[in-house]
């Protein structure tokens, strides 16, 4: 079954081709200067998808992943100070130990979220070399120029800058109708290489003054490195098409003479009381925070696949809490299935297969596809034919599904006295004694849980 996944150039779904049954993935990595938020997270999420999309429709995947430990300035648009710069201020430390604390915490919270490890994750610090020489090419094919303040690149020698963004004509027109800055040819120009002031902190020789690369090209040149001149997918987060992305695209041409990425994706934002959740405007929520509130990684997970990626999806925690008690229910069903003796018509799970295959394929299509998941655990016939199908089912899902056990708890033959003794208070209806006898199994550290006809569960804290 082909692959079809909406081009943010081309509006439309197209078709990924591979090349010799191998897609090339690239999709940008997080710059590594604080914690990781859960709509960072979700990046990494949409990321895991679209690889596992990729391998379960039967395709071998080459997936690369930078991480920005320099560059990346407080404004995407290269202004500001360095993000790496400023939190080796704010907490003393080398940009160095900035990077691998916050990547080692991001690494974690990826593993947790059960997400998949691309085959080549690449610090940008790492690949300074390769950085100057796709700097150097781009001059040499005459795409850019030096100024006293680094190395720009010039929009105007690319006819299709600005497509990707949606930037009409009049924006492109824009440096002929104003002073352009002395220091750059158009508006639009962008950063390759800063020369860096005497109190930076990182900084690298090279042919045009000791300095740092920019941020998009460090995306271009681990691109090259690791995929080479043809990628099929290259993915990232909305808010780095019309900047970040498309300078990608430039960069790309200038040194390659032909269009890269055969196809660009971007998810929509997770949103937070009405707005997009960002470290700049507090109010976030990281993974651990969530954990310790007593929400496992998985029903994260779950919440992410309720939504396609295109669409904004807005966290609260109802949403989070309906996502925790449909994990709980899942792994009931899945249990039943497991120990089922039913033989179900190979049909009936064909149909099933054909029908989460089809959702994948359609521009990995997560809320459709849980959909079917759901309809196969719901069938009446317990069998482990329904078991088998979920587990391949979660080889996109990544649920961790085939980790689910039964849950034995050795409850203590005294709380289960104080249980029965309260059973019988409240079919006598009294109430009174059935409450205190409640409270003191939850001073013991469990709980009960009253069902219909006076029976109850007991649950441990």
């Amino acid at each position: 079954m082909e692959l079809q996944v909406y081009n943010s150039l081309t509006r439309k779904k197209e078709i990924i081709t591979p090349d010799d049954g191998v897609v090339n993935l690239y999709f940008c990595g997080p710059t590594v200067y604080w914690f990781q938020h859960i709509g960072n997270l979700r990046a990494f999420f949409v990321m895991d998808s679209m690889r596992r999309a990729v391998k379960y429709l039967g395709y071998k995947i080459n997936h690369a992943m930078n991480i920005t430990d320099v560059g990346h300035m407080t404004s995407d648009a290269d202004e500001g100070e360095d993000k790496m710069e400023l939190a080796s201020k704010r907490e003393q430390k080398t940009p160095q130990e900035i990077a691998d604390y916050y990547w080692s915490l991001c690494h974690k919270d990826m593993q947790d979220l059960n997400i998949e490890e691309p085959e080549h994750i690449c610090p940008a610090t790492s690949v300074i070399p390769e950085i100057i020489k796709f700097v150097q090419d781009i001059l040499d094919n005459g795409y850019g120029y030096i100024t006293k303040n680094g190395v720009y690149y010039d929009t105007s020698k690319y006819s299709h800058y600005g497509e990707l963004g949606g930037m009409n004509q009049d924006d492109k027109l824009f440096g002929a109708r104003i002073e352009v800055d002395d220091e750059k040819k158009n508006p639009a120009d962008f950063v390759l290489w800063v020369i860096a002031k005497d109190n930076h902190i990182q900084k690298w020789d090279s042919p045009w003054g000791v300095g740092y690369p920019g941020w998009h090209i460090e995306c271009s040149a681990i691109g090259n490195k690791f995929l080479g001149e043809h990628i099929h997918l290259h993915g990232g987060g909305i808010e780095h098409r019309t900047v970040h992305h498309e300078n990608e695209i430039a960069q790309n041409f200038a040194k390659c003479g032909h269009e890269v990425v055969d196809c660009w994706f971007h998810l929509e934002h997770l949103m937070f009381d009405g707005g997009k959740m960002s470290k700049s405007k507090g109010g976030i929520y990281t993974l651990s925070a969530l954990k310790d509130s007593g929400y496992s990684p998985m029903d994260l997970r779950l919440f992410y696949l309720s939504a396609h990626y295109t669409k904004p999806q807005n966290f609260t925690f109802e949403a989070l809490n309906n996502a925790k008690e449909s994990y709980n229910n899942l792994k009931k069903l899945i249990l039943k299935h497991k120990k089922g003796t039913n033989l179900i018509e190979k049909s009936i799970i064909s149909d099933y297969k054909n029908k989460f295959s089809q959702y994948v394929a359609d521009d990995i299509n997560s809320p459709l596809a849980l959909s079917v998941l759901w309809d196969a655990l719901k069938n009446n016939s317990e069998s482990k034919d329904i078991y088998e199908l979920v587990l391949d089912f979660d080889r996109f899902l990544g649920l961790r599904l085939d980790e689910i056990k039964e849950e034995k708890t050795d409850i203590p033959q005294d709380i289960i006295d104080i249980a029965e003794e309260r059973k019988s208070a409240r079919i006598n209806k009294d109430y009174k004694t059935s409450d205190i006898l409640r409270d003191k199994i939850a001073s013991l550290g469990f709980s009960i849980l009253d069902k219909a006809g006076n029976e109850y569960e007991i649950i441990k804290k």
